[in-house]
């Protein structure tokens, strides 16, 4: 075990992508890991991305859910972490519009009864948001920063907002050690289909394997600041690990259109994008977010934070992930 032998962490939204990234990081720092994973109606949590990292028979699952306080209260006393990562979340933008209310009720109502279970019965443990650039939305700066003004532009980037306020409110009213970290897009294999990196992938991986003819895309034009979720998971444990709690911008510093990360990933599968590509009005949104560009200034000087893996390496690694997966049926 590590120096960290006899620290504890609870992760909510641990079978996710970040969840399963940050998991592993923990482990390798000789972290005790306990994860929230909810059960819907069957009875066996999606350990896939935890079974895919090798790491799903290390964690400590409990059952719970960030609506109901009591289950999280009861978490909180029976593992006693000293760091709570809350990235549950309804994350998906597409869905927020046809659930708005379950939308504001998990992401954001479910960050503060996280908050509650901390202040109530964890005070002293340190708290980490997951926040998100879609808070920006309707960018009021070209390069978004911690100073941006927010303005968001779906019921999920609402929700967002408002668990990113209360995180800010508990720190300031109760002294709970909350930092958010402003996430830009990241990804990895393990992201889910619903994503646009991975939809784009996971198509590419088809069409080569000749399962399919043609991907249906909507606006690819979108520019968007992609990183590795490896990555990002390693600047939320280095906030919790400052004196002093605060909110970051993390991003690469880079923008992209869909249609180069298309590019790259049609590219490297051999392939032709535009033999394959269809544009399907039906993935386009009610109000798009065009350009999402981070400054992550202040993490790099802070935390000594910053970007290790680049686009093409990372596309690459998630088309080949992909081709293996398609592959080995």
């Amino acid at each position: 075990m590590g120096h960290n032998a006899s620290k504890t962490a609870l992760i909510t939204g641990i079978t996710g992508q970040d969840g399963a990234y940050l998991a592993q990081l923990l482990l390798d720092k000789g972290y005790r890991v306990c994860g929230l994973a909810p059960r819907r109606s069957s009875s066996d949590v999606n350990l896939s991305r935890l079974e895919w990292l090798g790491i799903e028979k290390h964690v400590e699952l409990f059952d719970g859910d960030l609506g109901d306080l009591g289950s999280l209260i009861r978490m909180m006393e029976s593992c006693q972490p000293d760091e709570v990562y809350n990235l549950a979340a309804q994350s998906f933008v597409q869905t927020s519009w046809s659930q708005p209310v379950l939308t504001g009720q998990v992401t954001g109502v479910g960050a503060v009864n996280v908050l509650e279970a901390v202040r109530i019965a964890q005070p002293k443990a340190r708290f980490y948001q997951a926040s998100t650039s879609e808070m920006y939305g309707l960018i009021q700066e070209p390069m978004q920063s911690e100073t941006t003004p927010f303005y968001p532009r779906s019921p999920y980037a609402a929700a967002k907002l408002y668990a990113h306020w209360m995180t800010v409110n508990y720190r300031e009213s109760f002294g709970i050690h909350a930092s958010s970290g402003i996430l830009f897009n990241h990804e990895s294999p393990l992201r889910g289909l619903e994503f646009v990196t991975r939809k784009v992938t996971d198509g590419v991986a088809r069409i080569k394997l000749g399962l399919e003819s043609e991907l249906r895309l909507g606006n690819i034009d979108a520019k968007r600041d992609w990183g590795h979720a490896r990555d990002y998971v390693n600047a939320m444990w280095l906030m919790l690990q400052e004196e002093t709690p605060d909110d970051y911008v993390i991003a690469t510093g880079i923008t992209t259109t869909v249609r180069d990360m298309c590019e790259i990933a049609f590219s490297y599968a051999g392939l032709n994008m535009d033999d394959h590509v269809v544009i399907d009005p039906k993935f386009y949104r009610p109000a798009e977010v065009e350009v999402l560009l981070g400054n992550p200034g202040k993490a790099q000087q802070r935390l000594g934070w910053k970007a290790e893996t680049s686009l093409k390496a990372m596309i690459e690694e998630m088309v080949e992930a992909d081709m293996q997966r398609l592959g080995s049926r």
